[in-house]
């Protein structure tokens, strides 16, 4: 059996009967006592939840997180959010399945994003931080790790190659607005830039399509995982300067702007601050990208509320989402547009 229909596409009444990766997986009991699964379904355009209220014990144990499905059901609407009712689901032949089906992944080439990190690397000047640099995302594994990793579990980016699709985001706003505002070290904040989140390469792990929290991840966090790693790095080239060290590990520990949201310290330097608003804003851009490439219609529409924004956008059609309403009214509604979940 091939993959017919991609979430994205979905609709209110619509029959299903179609191949979905689990994303997660939790046993569940209603007010009544009786056991059922409430479940997370993927494919490489989104994710639907699909509750399952029978046979829920038996079913859980083919229900594996990165493992694919097929199910049949209904598409229904329940608190203004789409939903599969499952009537049936069983395994599917994973060694036939065609997995880029349902693995998200950045909408960018990997091999443009790779030789753009390139260009960021030649164009730095400082010799230590073009040699910190250059050991880090050429000579270690956590910079091979790097190219393929998703940049949080749920929130911006959060699928493969969403690391590296946002640092060199970052690091483009980073270079126009260090030669806007004078006294700003270009270098050193394009450096921040490209090594800001370079901690969730051990923070998370990305195994079977799932991306999770390590142990280490959860325990230290990767604002402080990167911190360390990047003055381990440092001390292996000869007289690397302990001042710059000293101001690019700032960069990575204040990047989230304040405590509250997870930095140590808040920003002290001129580029420190505009980092954690260069970050910030990256974040928020994304966020609203993806909520456009949902729209079906090609008019302007409000969002539903947003709560990590605390209000209602007004959004307008991406021009990928008008390329996949194209493309739905060609191919019978077999829409192809990335849609991620972001908080």
């Amino acid at each position: 059996m091939e993959k017919k229909r991609y979430i994205q596409s979905l609709e209110e009444g619509q029959q299903v009967d179609d191949l979905f990766m689990v994303k997660s997986v939790r046993l569940a009991e209603t007010r009544a006592g009786k056991p059922y699964l409430s479940l997370v379904f993927a494919d490489k355009s989104g994710e639907i939840g699909g509750p399952v209220w029978d046979n829920a014990e038996t079913l859980e144990k083919i229900c594996a997180p990165g493992g694919v499905v097929r199910v049949r059901g209904a598409v229904q609407s329940y608190r203004d959010r789409l939903q599969l009712k499952v009537d049936h689901l069983e395994t599917a032949e994973q060694q036939s399945l065609e997995m880029s089906d349902f693995l998200a992944a950045s909408s960018r080439n990997p091999a443009s994003m790779e030789s753009e990190l390139d260009r960021r690397l030649n164009d730095i000047a400082d010799p230590f931080l073009r040699k910190l640099l250059d050991r880090i995302f050429n000579e270690t594994e956590v910079g091979a790790r790097f190219q393929h990793a998703p940049a949080a579990k749920g929130i911006h980016h959060a699928y493969r190659g969403g690391l590296l699709e946002h640092s060199l985001s970052m690091a483009g706003v980073a270079s126009l607005l260090a030669d806007h505002y004078r006294g700003i070290d270009k270098d050193l904040v394009i450096a921040g830039a490209l090594l800001h989140d370079i901690g969730k390469t051990v923070e998370l792990q990305n195994e079977v399509g799932v991306i999770d929290y390590t142990d280490v991840g959860r325990l230290k966090g990767h604002v402080v995982i990167g911190s360390e790693f990047i003055a381990r790095t440092a001390e292996e080239i000869d007289g690397f300067p302990k001042p710059l060290l000293t101001h690019l590990q700032h960069l990575v520990l204040s990047h989230h702007g304040k405590q509250e949201f997870g930095s140590p310290v808040v920003p002290m330097t001129a580029e420190a601050l505009l980092l954690s608003f260069i970050d910030d804003m990256d974040a928020k851009m994304s966020l609203i990208d993806q909520l456009s490439s949902k729209l079906k219609s090609e008019e302007p529409a409000w969002s539903d509320y947003q709560r990590s924004l605390e209000r209602y956008l007004l959004l307008k059609p991406s021009a990928k989402a008008q390329e996949s309403n194209e493309a739905q009214s060609e191919d019978s509604g077999l829409g192809l547009t990335r849609q991620h979940t972001l908080f």
